[in-house]
Order: structure tokens, then C-alpha cells, then sequence
């Protein structure tokens, strides 16, 4: 089965409640099989343009994986952990 990724570019406008957010979306997805690939950390632009904003890759199984995770009612509730803190945008696109 090919890997899917999940892509997800954050700016954090309040620190409230993303660190425990943090620990329970990596628990949830490391029990549908996905884990960090990138997590923050310094961007070297080789070309182009970096708007500054922390950038986090995810592996998963598929993207049957990513859409049934992001869509349970179990992230619905972690997701609560950071609503009004910050601006993510948020990708899936399925491996090579």
C-alpha cells in the first residue's frame, strides 16, 4: 500500500493549549499508523519565497488513513485543544 503525507503549515497567534494538543494528535495518529516526517525546525530556501510559518510533515498508510483520521469524532476532539490559537493550513497528498 503506498504512503500518503499530510502537510500542515502552522502560525501559532496563542500558545494556549497547543502543547497538549501536540501530545494527543501525535498519539492519535501514531494509532492509525502515522508519524513525524518534519517538524518545525530551520527552512533553507533554495528558491522561492518562506513565509516564516512552522511546517510539519506527516507519513501515513494512505490517504483512506488520513481522511479517516482527520474526519473521526476522536480529532474532532483534540482539535478543540487549539481552535482560536493559530492559523494552520493543511494538505493531504498520497506518495509515489
Amino acid at each position: 500500500m503506498p504512503a500518503a503525507y499530510m502537510i500542515v503549515l502552522i502560525k501559532i497567534t496563542r500558545e494556549d493549549g497547543w502543547p497538549e494538543y501536540r501530545k494527543q494528535v501525535s498519539e492519535l495518529f501514531a494509532q492509525h499508523g502515522g508519524r513525524y516526517l518534519v517538524r518545525g525546525g530551520p527552512v533553507e530556501v533554495l528558491e522561492g519565497s518562506y513565509d516564516g510559518r512552522r511546517l510539519i510533515v506527516f507519513e501515513f498508510p494512505s490517504m483512506e488513513v488520513i481522511r479517516l483520521v482527520w474526519n473521526s469524532p476522536q480529532y474532532a476532539e483534540v482539535k478543540k485543544l487549539r481552535e482560536g490559537a493559530g492559523e494552520l493550513d493543511v494538505w493531504a497528498v498520497p506518495g509515489v
